[in-house]
C-alpha cells in the first residue's frame, strides 16, 4: 500500500519509489523488492505503466495510479486508522475509540 500512496502522490519509477520509501524511514524496502511489487500490482489493475525515456540513462517505467488503485488505497486507509487506534488503546492502556470489540 506504500507504494501505491507514492503513485497517487505522483507517476514515478521502481528507483525513485525506492528512494522515497528511504527517505520517509521505510529502510525495509530494496529496489529488488519493489519491482515484484509493483508487477503484481500492475497484474491487478491497481496501477498502469508506461516507459519514458530518461536524460541520464536507459529508459524508464513510470507507474500511475488506476481508479482500482484509489479504491484499494482509501479503503486501506480507512483500516489502517481503525487498526492504528486500536493499536494505540491497547499499548495506552485505554478503550478504542468507536467501542469496536475484538
Amino acid at each position: 500500500m506504500c507504494l501505491l500512496a507514492l503513485v497517487a502522490e505522483q507517476p514515478t519509477y521502481g528507483y525513485e519509489m525506492a528512494r522515497k520509501l528511504e527517505e520517509r524511514g521505510l529502510h525495509l524496502a530494496s529496489e529488488g523488492s519493489i519491482y515484484p511489487l509493483l508487477s503484481r500490482l500492475r497484474r491487478d489493475g491497481l496501477v498502469t505503466s508506461t516507459w519514458r525515456e530518461s536524460e541520464t540513462g536507459p529508459p524508464r517505467r513510470y507507474y500511475r495510479l488506476t481508479s482500482d488503485g484509489r479504491r484499494a488505497l482509501d479503503l486501506f486507509n480507512l483500516e489502517w486508522h481503525n487498526f492504528r487506534t486500536a493499536v494505540d488503546a491497547v499499548l495506552l492502556g485505554r478503550q478504542a475509540e468507536g467501542g469496536r470489540d475484538g
